[in-house]
């Protein structure tokens, strides 16, 4: 590697730290996702938040699932990690 390429690389991060974040974001969308097809399953009772609550559902259930993965989560995201991190180990041993 020769002085200018060098000097221009960004030190990427170690690759379990790499995979665990993935697999973290990974889990947040997974749960956010399912959060809000099970919103959008429960009729609206008389205490509904109208058309400003439709609006809003979404971010709702995209920070639930964010927040539900920043806990311990369901364990997919270790799931998902131990397959990156096998993945990339495979493709390097090509």
């Amino acid at each position: 590697m020769d002085a200018v390429s060098s000097a221009g690389a960004v030190p990427a991060l170690p690759v379990p730290v790499r995979a665990k974040n993935t697999a973290r974001e990974f889990e947040a969308v997974f749960l956010g996702q399912m959060t809000k097809l099970m919103m959008e399953s429960i009729e609206p009772g008389d205490f509904s938040g109208g058309h400003g609550e439709e609006m809003f559902r979404g971010i709702l259930a995209e920070d639930l699932g964010r927040e539900m993965a920043k806990g311990r989560g369901i364990g997919l995201s270790d799931k998902v990690m131990a397959e990156i991190v096998r993945l990339q180990g495979e493709g390097g041993a090509k």
